[in-house]
C-alpha cells in the first residue's frame, strides 16, 4: 500500500511540475525541490493570479431569485 501511494504522490507532483513548466514562469530545479502540497499551493495560486474572475472587484454569480408573481 505504501508504494502505490508514493508512485501515486510522485505522479501527482511530476503532473504539477509539468504544468508549471509550461507557463515558463519556474525554473526545473526550483520545482524539483518543492513538496507536492507546497506545488498545489503554486499551481492553485498562479492560476488564481491569471484568471481573469478571481479578482475582488471581478463580477461574482449570486443565487438568483425568481418573483414570477
Amino acid at each position: 500500500m505504501g508504494k502505490i501511494l508514493r508512485q501515486a504522490v510522485e505522479n501527482r507532483r511530476l503532473e504539477l511540475i509539468k504544468k508549471l513548466l509550461a507557463f515558463g514562469v519556474y525554473k526545473k530545479e526550483e520545482l524539483f525541490e518543492l513538496s507536492l502540497t507546497d506545488l498545489e499551493n503554486e499551481f492553485r495560486n498562479f492560476i488564481g493570479d491569471q484568471h481573469p474572475h478571481s479578482e475582488i472587484e471581478s463580477i461574482h454569480w449570486v443565487k438568483k431569485i425568481n418573483n414570477l408573481s
